[in-house]
Formats: structure tokens, C-alpha cells, sequence
């Protein structure tokens, strides 16, 4: 609180220090009511008779002290806290070395109010009055794939495209990890701003694209190139290693052929069956990030105000994430405990809050 300039010369009924609790309990017990959340908070203290004279304040205070608040602290803790959690031993972290991450997108509605809608954006629809009845916030996020822990992420507006927020995560990644992603995202700028941190790349390939063989390996895999459509790079192709496979009964229960391309271009080395088997593990990342990019119902009481503004309410959620870490953290440490098996931190889940 100290590095943001928020130490307070008067003692409060809400220090900030508390409201840093607070907001993170927000996202713990979501969607829990404010009242509810502050009383979650100090139960505890109450019962070893340190809470004194204190009483749990009005849901105004509640809401004034997270204005007063703003987002730097709750910034700062999200950077300070966003590291990898799993080790060699968390079964689904690693493979042959490489740290694995995913990298994906979703929306998450907020509170149909003026400030929002002004601030995030609402969607278009094609029913009643033509536009979704929520206004919506977008995020990209880089997790790890082993403890499902957020190492970094991207909100912005519903308007504010998911590609554009993914080209600002490679910030965040380094040499020895295996970065896995969605069709979507697969182009030449993105894919060179990624490799360029070290990382290496599984990404998906959309239907449409062409990847002409220019070298069979014996495991069906082959290489390929991919170009820019336009732009001075458009004759600098990059090469990438081609896996097509066949999946059947996953997800919707459907059949249906996947291509993945990767950076990963020795076949002995990195045999195409492990690396096909790997990218199911992505689409246990977008259930996690579903999860987290949630955008709790305590933005209601947003509603008819003007919060901290839009970037205070960005890095609420950033600190939701944050929350999740410590959760992610309690599940993957017993996990490898003797007596307890190999457990995927991944299967594991937190009952509601009661």
C-alpha cells in the first residue's frame, strides 16, 4: 500500500489494507452480496475476540472505500503475484522440459448500466432491439496449463478484438515453455511476436488455410510455411512443422479433423501423436479461463454511479485472477502429497461458498 501511496494518516473503519481483502473476497465468494463477503472476512477475528468495537459498515461505505481505493494497488499485486505455480512433479505442466501454457479469450457481462456501456461496449444482436442486453467485457489471458494459474492477461471493451489483446502477452513468456493456442490467433505477426521471446508453439490451424508440403516426416507430420496476406512481409514466409489428425466422441461429440502447426520441427524429437495428445489439454484451459474471466455480479453496484472508472474495475478482475491463484496454489501443493496419488490440480474444484 506503501509503493501505491495509499498509507492513510487516520485510522478508518475500512483501512486500505482491508479493502485489498475485500475486493479479492469478492472474487472468492462471488457472487456472494457485499455484506455478505466483509462478514466472510472477519468471522474469523470475531471468534478470537479481536474485532472490538468494530462493526461490518454500510454496503455505501463498502462501495466509497473501494472508490477511494482505486486500482493501483490491486495493478501491482496482480504483477507481483502472477508467477508460475506448478512444478516438474504437478502432473500436465510439463512436457519433455517445456513449460506448457495455453493463451485464449472470452467475454464476460457486466451490469447493464450507462457508465458501463460507455465504458466497455455492448455487442450487436440480431433479436428485439438489435444489441445484447448486457454490456460486455473482453479478455485474453496466458495460463499454465498444470496449476490453470493466470500469469498474465488483457481486458479491454467487447470492441477491442481478442487478437489484439493476445499480441500483448508474449511479454510474459520466456525461453522453455510450450505456448498452445485456438485457430484464431494463428497468423504471422502474432506468431513471430511470439517466437521471438523463445517460447515454442502449438497453435491450431483454421480450415481454410493451405499449408503445402515441402517435407514429409515418417509420423504423418510435415513442413510447411506460412505467410502474411499483405504487408512487407507477405515474401517472408515462416516455417512450421504440420500435424493432421483425426478426433472422434471429444467435446460435442462430433468428428472432425484437426491441423496444429509448431515451432517444434524434429519429428525424432517431438513424435506428432504426443503433440496432438498435448492440445487436448488446451480445452481443459478454456473451461479455467471461462472461470476466471467471470465478471462478478458485484459490478451491480455500479450501477446508476461512476465507479473508480474503467480502469479500477479492469483490475478488479485482474485481481479475481489474483484470488485464484492463491486457490490454485491451497490445490496444487497436496496434490503430490504422499498418500494422496498423482492428482491433476486441474480435476480438482472448490465447493460454493455457503
Amino acid at each position: 500500500m506503501a509503493a501505491c501511496g495509499c498509507s492513510e494518516q487516520r485510522q478508518r473503519l475500512l483501512p486500505a489494507r482491508l479493502v485489498v481483502y475485500f475486493v479479492l473476497g469478492l472474487a472468492l465468494f462471488s457472487p456472494a452480496p457485499y455484506l455478505e463477503v466483509m462478514r466472510h472476512l472477519v468471522e474469523g477475528l470475531r471468534g478470537l475476540g479481536l474485532l472490538g468495537n468494530w462493526r461490518v459498515p454500510a454496503r455505501s461505505s463498502l462501495f466509497r472505500a473501494r472508490e477511494r481505493l482505486g486500482s493501483e494497488p490491486l495493478r501491482v499485486l496482480f504483477a507481483a503475484t502472477a508467477k508460475p505455480m506448478a512444478n516438474e512433479a504437478t502432473p500436465g505442466a510439463f512436457w519433455r522440459g517445456l513449460r506448457l501454457l495455453a493463451v485464449d479469450g472470452t467475454c464476460g457481462d457486466v451490469a447493464d448500466s450507462e457508465t458501463n456501456e460507455m465504458a466497455f461496449g455492448r455487442p450487436g444482436s440480431g433479436r428485439g432491439a438489435g444489441r445484447s442486453a448486457f454490456p460486455q467485457v473482453r479478455m485474453a489471458a496466458l495460463v499454465e496449463v498444470g496449476s490453470h494459474a493466470v500469469l498474465d492477461a488483457e481486458l479491454a471493451g467487447c470492441r477491442t478484438g481478442e487478437v489484439t489483446l493476445v499480441g500483448r502477452l508474449p511479454r510474459s513468456l520466456d525461453p522453455g515453455q510450450l505456448v498452445l493456442a485456438d485457430r484464431e490467433f494463428l497468423g504471422v505477426p502474432l506468431w513471430r511476436a511470439f517466437t521471438a521471446t523463445g517460447a515454442d508453439l502449438l497453435w491450431r490451424v483454421p480450415a481454410n488455410r493451405v499449408l503445402p508440403v515441402t517435407k514429409q516426416f515418417r509420423d504423418g507430420s510435415w513442413l510447411s510455411q506460412i505467410r502474411a496476406s499483405s504487408g512487407p512481409v507477405r515474401d517472408q514466409p515462416v516455417v512450421v512443422r504440420v500435424l493432421a489428425y483425426q478426433l472422434t466422441g471429444w467435446a460435442k461429440g462430433g468428428a472432425g479433423g484437426y491441423r496444429l502447426v509448431t515451432t517444434q520441427l524434429d519429428a525424432r524429437r517431438y513424435p506428432a501423436r504426443q503433440l496432438a495428445a498435448l492440445y487436448a489439454e488446451r480445452c481443459q484451459e478454456d473451461v479455467a479461463t471461462d472461470s476466471k474471466a467471470h465478471v462478478p455480479d458485484h459490478l451491480d453496484g455500479c450501477q446508476g454511479r461512476v465507479f473508480a472508472g474503467y480502469d479500477d474495475q479492469v483490475h478488479w478482475i485482474r485481481a479475481s485472477q489474483h484470488r485464484g491463484h492463491e486457490v490454485t496454489l491451497v490445490l496444487t501443493e497436496p496434490a503430490s502429497l504422499e498418500g494422496c496419488g498423482s492428482v491433476d490440480p486441474g480435476q480438482l474444484m472448490l465447493p460454493a461458498p455457503s
